[in-house]
């Protein structure tokens, strides 16, 4: 952990009274409550924690609900009710069913009730073109789908809604009245409500048109009526007020007589693997009366099977047991698929879910239909009632007896076991905590709780110092970011160790394609982890080192991934990067050497380093028509700050070189990178700022790769490249930031923060940063933190919940290094 100086630790009170007393009542655009890795990840995606049922990363419900009853009276303060459906008709995760399909445009109004779809062929559901997913294959690009069905009492339905999962642009008929129309495409079952009174009693038809315009094709659909809410008579516990600290989430509430704070901590100190790995979280309770009387408490928390399951139509199986010294739920699928797929828009489905509580504190603990709980606690019923099913709810009341001005607290355990975490190269690994195989989930809700006051202590005073520093380093708006970022950057890996005992800690490129250790997704997050833990940033190159010196990579450059998470089996991406992905891993083998201060990661690897370091002196300078880590732009030649990561990656293998031993190898490649400075400013050079593209003089681009030959202390650029390009950057500077490029005026908030930190003044650094933290506070797009938008609007482009910004913390790192 770093050292915080005298001024760092006097900064501290004005930094924690500014992240937590903001003027605006928004903090965050998600607020982290139970984040641990890409598989258990739980968010709150409103101001108000009981606004909304919170959810996973994905935005699948993943509801935790909580309610507190204060003298008999029930105010909810956490989530809402989960939503339950009813199914009308079925789809095919719950039963087979056949349509009637053509791909020959029909004549006459296929879409009507009575219509004779004489020579269509019948088929099952799925429909799609991959045959491991599709029971009737598809590879036309039109297709025309009819299904009977029959409804006895359509008025009986409460609300009534479409269960679609489509690819790709789709319009639904029902009895030939258009119900619902989108193009598009989606990768799990979307709920879309439609009228009811288009139902009639007896035979009914849906009528589906599907047109495929790029990749995929699938289709499966069915109807179900959404349950009634019954948690009209619940009222609202009012919130004042919410901060989010590094480790911490943290809301005050009143709920009539009494004062309820509400603690999410999940203690991720990185530079503690054995904590850090630990894949328990607590939910705290404190509660103190607020008139001066004594009043009867008590608070219940309903956690969802939702949390252990990939789809909502999996069955689970659940349990209540009790240990030596906690009383325990568990729940989990009854398939336990275990490691069997892999892909982005995907929740595990695999493993157990754990709700524990001490005894001592004498917790009720029983299992219900989650329609079900919040009912039950009101009418103060603490029998199971289920055992097996799907969404059930694990549910714990805690009794606080009589409570007076004195604050009573209480704590919660949330726990998952994956048993096995990734796939490395057809090896199943265990998650690090349980590398040997002989711990046990509940040896680790025990130390959890045996350790409870001592961790909460240590999340305090970490929470400090990781606030403390970016306050120091940026101000306090730039505090705000960094504090925000922290835990979601790490709930987006997973710890293991590897079969040659290596650390690994696993990227899943959350939203935005789902690979495992995606270089240049670990390029942008490393300055969180050079600063806390070198060795966690070794752990996140290791894997890729592996995949070429094993020969199972052959090509003269680094790989972009090693698969699909949780499939670490080898890269998955369609195509090479091959100047980005050689670049990222040389740089950050030279920042590992600068922070450890020793080279010995860097010998372990030398041949491949070199390997890859001669491919950026002959493809480096003046790059092909090839992608960049900002792929989503597409493909470009002759780009600009492409050309500046090669060069400084051929300058950082010379620093290397120094490192290792080998000072005449430091001053050829050294000699090169300078002689390549001179070079990159004649072809870039457009007046008042540099090109985008060598050949185009009329674009410009942010040169966020120039920040290394800064914080590596390279000195290859002249000062006045930095001085050209961030004056002008300010000349585009939009309401959420500067954009990315010339071509289109969506940016990424990790790039800007890189940008911001060569500025040359402390005003221009702030002037940067600014549109970046307004972003946080205001973007419509209210998703766990999204690095990719629309600089103007603050909308999100794509991506969500991913690591990069760990990037955030580029400012820290480079005053560190420089202090150093």
């Amino acid at each position: 952990m770093l050292k915080l100086n005298k001024l760092a630790v006097l900064g501290l009170l004005a930094c924690s009274a500014s992240i937590g007393a903001l003027a605006q009542d928004r903090k965050a655009p998600a607020y982290p409550l139970i984040t641990h890795n890409p598989n258990f990840s739980i968010w709150s995606n409103t101001d108000q924690l009981n606004a909304s049922t919170t959810t996973h990363w994905t935005g699948a419900e993943h509801s935790l609900l909580g309610l507190i009853s204060v003298d008999g009276a029930i105010y909810r303060f956490l989530g809402k009710e989960e939503t339950n459906y009813s199914t009308v008709l079925n789809a095919s995760d719950e039963a087979a069913y056949t349509v009637a399909y053509t791909e020959a445009e029909p004549p006459g109004n296929w879409s009507a009730a009575d219509y004779k779809a004489d020579g269509w062929k019948s088929g099952s559901a799925p429909i799609g073109d991959d045959d491991k997913t599709a029971k009737t294959l598809w590879k036309s690009h039109d297709i025309w789908v009819r299904r009977s069905f029959n409804v006895s009492k359509p008025a009986s339905i409460n609300e009534l809604f479409l269960k679609l999962n489509h690819d790709d642009n789709i319009t639904v008929f029902l009895n030939g009245e258009k119900v619902y129309e989108k193009n598009g495409w989606t990768s799990s079952f979307q709920y879309q409500p439609i009228s009811k009174a288009s139902l009639k009693a007896g035979q009914n038809v849906i009528a589906i048109h599907l047109v495929n315009t790029a990749g995929g094709r699938f289709l499966d659909f069915g109807l179900v009526d959404k349950v009634k809410d019954n948690s009209a008579n619940t009222l609202l516990a009012e919130q004042k007020n919410v901060d989010v600290t590094a480790t911490r989430t943290i809301y005050n509430f009143t709920a009539g007589k009494i004062d309820l704070q509400v603690t999410f901590t999940s203690p991720l100190l990185l530079d503690d693997l054995t904590l850090l790995s630990r894949p328990v979280s607590y939910i705290t309770y404190s509660v103190r009366a607020n008139d001066g009387r004594k009043h009867s408490v008590k608070a219940f928390l309903g956690a969802s099977s939702s949390i252990a399951v990939y789809q909502p139509s999996q069955a689970v199986t659940a349990q209540k047991y009790a240990t030596d010294k906690l009383s325990v739920l568990k729940t989990g699928t009854v398939e336990q698929p275990t490691l069997q797929k892999g892909a982005d828009d995907m929740r595990i489905d695999w493993g157990y879910f754990y709700v524990a509580a001490p005894k001592s504190s004498g917790a009720e603990q029983f299992i219900s239909k989650s329609a079900e709980a919040a009912s039950a606690f009101k009418k103060g019923t603490a029998t199971s009632t289920e055992s097996k099913g799907k969404s059930l709810s694990l549910n714990t009341v805690i009794p606080f007896g009589t409570v007076g001005d004195a604050t009573v607290e209480r704590y919660v355990e949330l726990g998952y076991d994956e048993i096995y975490s990734i796939q490395y190269f057809n090896t199943n690994l265990r998650p690090y905590w349980n590398n040997s195989g002989k711990e046990t989930i509940e040896g680790q809700l025990t130390q959890a709780s045996d350790e409870y006051s001592t961790v909460v202590q240590k999340c305090a005073a970490f929470d400090k110092a990781v606030a403390a520093e970016a306050l120091k380093a940026g101000g306090e708006q730039y505090a705000h970011l960094c504090v925000l970022a922290y835990r979601q950057s790490i709930a987006a890996h997973t710890l293991v160790k590897s079969p040659q005992d290596e650390l690994l800690w696993l990227s899943k490129e959350n939203n935005s394609g789902g690979f495992i250790n995606t270089v240049d997704v670990t390029y942008p997050s490393a300055p969180l982890y050079l600063l806390y833990n070198p060795e966690l940033m070794q752990g996140m190159l290791t894997g890729i080192f592996y995949f070429s010196e094993s020969g199972k990579y052959p090509h003269p450059w680094a790989a972009h991934d090693l698969g699909t998470y949780p499939k670490a089996n080898g890269q998955t991406y369609g195509e090479p990067m091959p100047v980005e992905e050689s670049g990222n891993m040389i740089i950050l083998t030279a920042a590992i050497t600068k922070v450890q201060g020793n080279a010995d990661y860097a010998k372990k690897h030398w041949k491949t380093l070199s390997t890859w370091v001669d491919y950026l002196v002959k493809e480096g300078l003046d790059p092909k028509t090839q992608l960049c880590t900002d792929d989503f732009a597409g493909h470009l030649a002759r780009n600009a700050n492409l050309s500046v990561k090669a060069i400084v990656g051929i300058a950082c293998y010379a620093q290397l070189a120094e490192a290792v031993g080998e000072p005449e190898t430091a001053k050829k490649y050294r000699a090169i990178a300078e002689s390549m400075v001179p070079k990159w400013i004649e072809m870039a050079d457009a007046g008042d700022h540099y090109a985008l593209t060598f050949d185009d003089k009329n674009t410009w681009s942010q040169k966020y790769n120039l920040v290394w030959d800064k914080v590596l202390q390279l000195n290859l650029f002249p000062q006045k490249v930095y001085e050209t390009e961030t004056r002008y950057y300010l000349t585009k500077n939009n309401k959420f930031g500067i954009p990315l490029d010339s071509r289109r005026a969506y940016t990424k908030n990790d790039w800007i923060l890189w940008t911001a930190t060569f500025a040359p003044t402390p005003a221009q650094f702030e002037a940067l940063i600014k549109p970046v933290y307004l972003h946080a506070l205001e973007t419509p797009s209210r998703v766990p933190l999204n690095d990719f938008y629309d600089s103007n609007t603050g909308v999100r482009d794509n991506f969500k919940a991913r690591s990069v910004v760990g990037g955030f913390y580029m400012k820290v790192l480079s005053d560190k290094l420089r202090d150093k």
